[in-house]
């Protein structure tokens, strides 16, 4: 009898559980609804300075985030605060971290899962700062981007992509970093070109990566390309003062083209900004007989050799400070005035009194 009295018991016992963590269940599914659409209302400050702002307006597939390298197709619609569309690219290829957009998307794209829009304000320090971009975006704006991440891929193998596609890629590069450049972002250019040579360059040469089937045309325009994108480089990297990494990056250049004369030019200003004025003058005495009407070579070589004679002269008389010859020369100048003043008047009056003496022996002796 206890057993038979004992199973209906233990049956509603298991019946109030499940009911419960079924209600308990609905409950959280609700609690989780909630904070999804909180989630997706909500303005996330990405840095915490109030300057670049994100926020879900429709959610993407979770655990799908790129990753630094990962090449995103995206929408993007930029607007300024009255409304006005400014930007819009649609199935825009990027590589995130690569400084393709502006940064502050840059920053906002590795935060959003595929399949998601969001909507991004981002202030001008991480737009386009106080120069603003022609003609329609004015310095100083403020831009909301919608931005719809299509898919993200995986960075191919350099050895896997045709010639075509790394020209292709590597000149896209190259040219956002001659944009970054013309706004004295030198740091982000210096980015962009180092990205390009992965692509132009890779691990083993010239032609590492590169198959059968690519032809000629295409490894010399791989060769051209990458001695571009080497004296853009240069440029940059002399504007940011690193004058050691400028010089090993037109060398990278000259020992493929000897008489390349931007490379022969920065390689003579680089060796003068390290003060190797002689080595400086012979390279833009060189790169004057291959261009002899080039006036900004002229002009160069001109300061150079000026500046040579005055490094020659502060030598010079450093070598007498040290020698101790200066202070002989001041000293011997300072008393050279008291002592011809008075020596002078001396050897006068001297040759005064001997006059005399001889006239008046004459006249004794007469």
């Amino acid at each position: 009898m206890s057993e038979v009295l004992e199973e209906p018991f233990e049956v509603i016992e298991r019946t109030e559980v499940e009911k419960q963590q079924e209600q308990e269940g609905q409950s959280e599914s609700c609690k989780n609804e909630k904070a999804e659409t909180a989630v997706e209302d909500e303005w996330i400050d990405i840095l915490g300075s109030g300057q670049l702002k994100k926020k879900v307006l429709k959610a993407g597939n979770p655990g799908t985030r790129p990753q630094r390298g990962d090449v995103c197709y995206m929408n993007i619609e930029g607007k300024l605060e009255d409304g006005t569309v400014v930007e819009k690219l649609e199935n825009f290829e990027i590589q995130v971290g690569d400084a393709e957009l502006v940064q502050g998307l840059d920053l906002a794209v590795p935060l959003m899962d595929v399949g998601e829009t969001a909507l991004v304000e981002v202030h001008p320090r991480f737009g386009y700062g106080s120069l603003g971009k022609e003609p329609d975006v004015p310095g100083g704006a403020v831009l909301f981007y919608t931005l719809e991440l299509q898919r993200a891929e995986e960075e191919p193998e350099f050895e896997e992509l045709s010639a075509q596609r790394r020209i292709e890629i590597g000149n896209r590069k190259r040219e956002r970093g001659n944009w970054w450049f013309s706004r004295n972002e030198h740091t982000l250019a210096v980015q962009c070109y180092r990205r390009a040579l992965d692509f132009l360059d890779g691990d083993g040469g010239i032609t590492a990566g590169v198959e059968p089937r690519d032809s000629n045309e295409d490894l010399n325009a791989i060769f051209a390309d990458r001695l571009k994108v080497y004296n853009n480089l240069a440029a940059s990297q002399m504007k940011l003062q690193a004058f050691d990494s400028a010089l090993t990056s037109v060398e990278n250049v000259l020992r493929c083209q000897p008489n390349n004369i931007k490379a022969l030019f920065r390689k003579g200003k680089i060796l003068a900004e390290k003060g190797d004025y002689e080595k400086s003058v012979e390279v833009l005495k060189e790169a004057n007989k291959i261009e002899p009407d080039n006036k900004p070579i002229q002009q160069e070589l001109a300061k150079v050799v000026a500046k040579s004679k005055q490094e020659l002269t502060k030598q010079k008389n450093l070598y007498r400070k040290m020698l101790g010859q200066d202070d002989k020369k001041s000293s011997k100048e300072e008393n050279t005035p008291q002592v011809s003043k008075y020596s002078w008047k001396l050897v006068a009056g001297s040759a005064a009194a001997v006059a005399a003496g001889v006239l008046f022996y004459k006249f004794k002796t007469f």
